[in-house]
C-alpha cells in the first residue's frame, strides 16, 4: 500500500525527509524523485501550502540555502553548465505534497535536445518560440 505523502505530510518531518542543509526556517533535501543528478528540495520548516504563503523571512532562509545547495552542487560537479528553479503551486500546476517546496535542478549541456524556454516546458507546446 502507497502511503499518503500529504498525511502526515513528509516535508514536516525532517528526518524522513533527509536534511542536507538547514537554518532556522528552512531546510535543503535531495529529491527522492530526481529530475536530473542532485536535484535538490528547499522546504519551509513551517507547514504551508503555498510559495506565496512564505513569510520575508522565509524567502530570505530559502533562498540562503538555494544559494548554498547550487554552490556545493557545481563544486562537486563540474559538468553542471545552469539551473533550473521553480515551485508547483496547487495541483493543476502539478504541486502533489502540499507543503510548499522550492525545486533547484541542475542542467547540464545535452541533458534535453532543446533546453530553449526551459520552465515554459511544463506546457510543451509552448516551450519553444522564435524570435
Amino acid at each position: 500500500m502507497k502511503r499518503d505523502p500529504n498525511n502526515p505530510c513528509l516535508f514536516c518531518n525532517i528526518k524522513e525527509s533527509g536534511v542536507a542543509h538547514e537554518n532556522d526556517l528552512a531546510y535543503a533535501s535531495y529529491d527522492t524523485y530526481p529530475v536530473s543528478d542532485d536535484h535538490c528540495l528547499i522546504i519551509p520548516k513551517r507547514h504551508i501550502k503555498s510559495y506565496f504563503d512564505l513569510t520575508n523571512d522565509e524567502l530570505i532562509a530559502c533562498n540562503e540555502l538555494i544559494k548554498i545547495v547550487k554552490e556545493e552542487i557545481i563544486l562537486k560537479d563540474e559538468t553542471v553548465r545552469g539551473f533550473n528553479v521553480g515551485s508547483n503551486i496547487e495541483k493543476t500546476a502539478g504541486q502533489s505534497i502540499m507543503h510548499c517546496h522550492i525545486h533547484l535542478i541542475p542542467r547540464r549541456e545535452g541533458d534535453v535536445d532543446n533546453p530553449q524556454g526551459g520552465v515554459r516546458s511544463v506546457i510543451p507546446k509552448n516551450q519553444h518560440y522564435k524570435r
